[in-house]
């Protein structure tokens, strides 16, 4: 029998019985990088200072998320380390109660000064987006000659025992595919997580050439010439990836395949832009507006209700399959990674 969000308990329980504990917040849609398979090199248009959700705004979005079954958060942009007063937001952040994993995805470029401080409020699992070990490549890829910052941070990060420390690689056909073994090869010695990730076509890239995925059969191959991957069970909170650990490994290989095998009937997530809308799945265009309604002096009873609305219309999976070239109109730094 068909149900109305207004039907349903209070939770995030979705139309197919998945339970959305997890919500990704894009705290800003500006960034100082331009990855390729981000952004156009030239940039997209900027949200107004007045479209983008304030830091009290967010957290009243994460109470009532919190108070809907939400357990976990993480934070995104853009690149969300380049918002003012992002600090201060995320020690406000942490202290609210009911959540018990908030996280932080970034590209790393000005991570390594926070580390300390992140430590200390009690955030100790990074993302971190790093596509090239080569600054050359890494300049071509980003726009930027940042390799190096990245790199610091990545290190600073193991002296300070954050766990985990996920390093995500997006592979390009002809771009860095050859880089496979150099990035799994740093498993066998550090504690990282590594993570390949199949390039996706969302949003318009300018007058860039479509960027051609690789399957990650073909990368999984490849990283079992170093020795026999050994799979990991998913851990509380664990994301799609599918886990493994080459044997004596200090870290682990994740590869995260939505191109060639869906995992949407295990999506637990929702998104909440910068700009206030939620979006039930990433694939999707559909969004449901929570900034003008809550600006309109909504209840919590109403911002509860666009919640369960979001959660109703999630669906089973998306449509993109492994041929697709086309793109989708939204970009991935406007969305949150």
């Amino acid at each position: 029998m068909e149900f109305s969000p207004d039907t349903r308990p209070m939770q995030l329980i979705d139309h197919y019985e998945r339970r959305l504990n997890y919500l990704r917040i894009s705290i800003t849609d500006r960034c100082n990088l331009r990855c390729v398979y981000c952004m156009p090199r030239e940039g997209v248009a900027k949200l107004r200072h007045e479209d983008i959700l304030t830091y009290e705004e967010i957290l009243r979005l994460v109470r009532i998320a919190v108070g809907l079954g939400v357990e976990k958060i993480r934070i995104t942009g853009g690149e969300p380390l380049v918002r003012k007063g992002v600090m201060g937001f995320f020690r406000r952040l942490v202290a609210l109660p009911g959540i018990k994993d908030i996280s932080l995805t970034t590209n790393g470029v000005y991570l390594r000064n926070k580390l300390e401080e992140f430590k200390a409020m009690g955030v100790r699992r990074v993302n971190i987006s790093l596509d090239s070990l080569r600054p050359d490549r890494y300049k071509a890829i980003t726009g930027y000659d940042g390799l190096e910052k990245v790199r610091e941070a990545v290190e600073w990060a193991e002296k300070l025992q954050f766990e985990p420390i996920k390093i995500n690689i997006v592979l390009i056909r002809g771009v860095n595919d050859d880089e496979v073994l150099d990035f799994a090869n740093l498993t066998l010695e550090r504690p990282y997580h590594v993570r390949f990730i199949e390039c996706m076509p969302l949003g318009h890239h300018g007058k860039q050439r479509p960027l051609e995925y690789v399957s990650n059969a073909l990368i999984k191959a490849q990283v079992a010439t170093l020795g026999d991957l050994i799979p990991i069970s998913k851990a509380s909170y664990d994301g799609p990836a599918r886990r493994f650990k080459l044997k004596g490994a200090a870290g682990e290989i994740g590869f995260i395949s939505p191109r060639t095998e869906h995992f949407c009937r295990q999506c637990n997530r929702l998104r909440l832009k910068a700009d206030g809308c939620l979006r039930p799945c990433l694939l999707s265009e559909r969004e449901l507006d929570l900034r003008a309604p809550m600006r309109r002096g909504a209840t919590e009873d109403e911002l509860e209700q666009i919640f369960l609305r979001a959660a109703f219309l999630k669906p089973w999976a998306h449509h993109l399959s492994a041929e697709d070239s086309y793109p989708l109109s939204s970009q991935m730094s406007s969305i949150g990674g």
